[in-house]
């Protein structure tokens, strides 16, 4: 028996119509958005974790900044983290630290550039619209829009010391408070990591008289350090 051609009526053929173009404009949407996520990923996100890594590192040094002044402003003195003994003679037969005045600047500098770091990423990191067309020749043009990206900080001190000839029987005893903020941007295409460092001179002292060789060739803090004769 012979098959029977039924044609489409007008509705049916409408309604498949129909069907198609959603199909072919899911399928140029779906493109379109993958396009655009590429594009986002090779391109936009290189421009904001670049303009959020500077503005992070400015922040970054400003927060330390502060932390060290408010840390250091009772006044702190050379005498106050360094005890020298001297002989009969005069010379110097011990140099010595002040492990808990040290300690404590540490410390206290540690956990208020923490918390300064903190109240800095709250209203998160301010982007310049032409930042967000992925051209970095425009990072820098356009209102700002603040981005909430996640910075996570962590912040570390140590102090250094070296010591330099400056004359006979003279030398130049300096100390150091080395910050280092360790600062992961969390985007969720990329992760982004670097340290920002700043040393600052919190004590400075001419000693005068012979030193042993022990404590020129040493960090009075533990760490490498030399006799510096320039």
């Amino acid at each position: 028996m012979a098959r029977r051609y039924i044609p489409y009526s007008g509705k049916e053929y409408i309604k498949r119509r129909r069907k198609r173009k959603l199909v072919a404009i899911f399928i140029a949407v779906f493109l379109f958005t993958l396009a655009l996520f590429l594009y986002f990923q090779r391109n936009v996100t290189k421009v904001l974790i670049s303009v959020s890594e500077a503005t992070m590192r400015a922040s970054t040094t400003v927060a330390v900044n502060d932390a060290v002044y408010y840390t250091l402003s009772d006044g702190l003195r050379y005498e106050d983290l360094v005890t020298i003994e001297h002989d009969e003679h005069g010379d110097i037969t011990a140099v010595s630290a002040n492990a808990l005045k040290i300690n404590k600047i540490a410390r206290d500098t540690a956990s208020i550039s923490q918390s300064n770091l903190k109240n800095l990423s709250l209203n998160g990191i301010p982007i310049p619209i032409g930042a967000l067309t992925g051209i970095e020749a425009l990072a820098g043009v356009g209102p700002s829009i603040h981005i909430r990206t996640i910075p996570v900080s962590s912040v570390t001190c140590t102090l250094s010391s070296g010591f330099e000839s400056v004359g006979i029987n003279q030398t130049k005893h300096s100390i150091y408070l080395n910050v280092v903020a360790d600062i992961s941007i969390v985007m969720p295409s990329r992760t982004e990591n670097f340290a920002v460092k700043t040393e600052v001179l919190i004590g400075e002292c001419v000693l005068v008289g012979k030193i042993p060789e022990t404590y020129l060739q040493s960090d009075l803090f533990g760490n490498p350090s030399g006799l510096s004769t320039e």
